[in-house]
């Protein structure tokens, strides 16, 4: 199966989308992701806004691509 990624801002949108009442697995047919990648995406994105996703990408940018506050140095939008 091929892997897609998704970048941040796509990511915070699929989040936006749960919060808004849509239901989780609803949204994950949607997307095209399985449940344990939304909890994922829940657990390290969870409650940003899009000003802190461009905020995010200009510190990483700044940084070499390394995410503050990640472990093993991942880089963004992987």
């Amino acid at each position: 199966m091929n892997r897609k990624r998704y970048s941040v801002e796509q990511i915070v949108a699929v989040l936006k989308q749960a919060e808004l009442g849509l239901p989780v697995g609803d949204l994950i047919r949607q997307v095209g992701i399985s449940e344990q990648t939304y909890y994922r995406w829940k657990k390290q994105y969870g409650g940003l806004e899009p000003s802190q996703v461009r905020e995010l990408k200009q510190v990483s940018d700044v940084n070499g691509g390394v995410i503050p506050g990640q472990r093993g140095g991942v880089k963004a939008g992987q």
